[in-house]
């Protein structure tokens, strides 16, 4: 028998949205948005892959669409690019070139496209 008032709340979507929203902040922790906001980890990382299936509306937290735009004129200062040999991928990120054999370790590869970020 329960004899206390109902714990289960109903999360619109509008609540739903601001959470995740919150948790795609830089230097989030989920565990922290979802105890301000009184509801469950689990719940906050379930409407987090509803979100991205597609499962909640499209005002909802998700991927962001792709824009391209002409480059900038210091990215025009770059030699044009020569064609790449098969097994090279070819990164260029402002006024920098980096060529990548397709057998670099993964670390390097992550380790190059963060400091090009920088």
């Amino acid at each position: 028998m329960i004899t206390g008032a109902e714990r289960r709340r109903r999360w619109n979507e509008e609540d739903r949205a601001r959470i995740l929203a919150a948790i795609l902040e830089p230097g989030a922790v989920v565990a922290e948005v979802a105890r301000a906001a009184d509801v469950s980890t689990s719940l906050v990382y379930k409407w987090r892959r509803e979100a991205r299936a597609g499962a909640l509306t499209s005002d909802a937290p998700g991927f962001a669409s792709v824009v391209v735009e002409a480059p900038p004129a210091a990215a025009l200062s770059l030699p044009p690019p020569t064609h790449a040999e098969p097994g090279i991928i070819v990164v260029e990120m402002r006024e920098a070139r980096v060529r990548i054999g397709a057998d670099a370790p993964a670390a390097a590869i992550t380790a190059t496209l963060k400091a090009l970020r920088q």
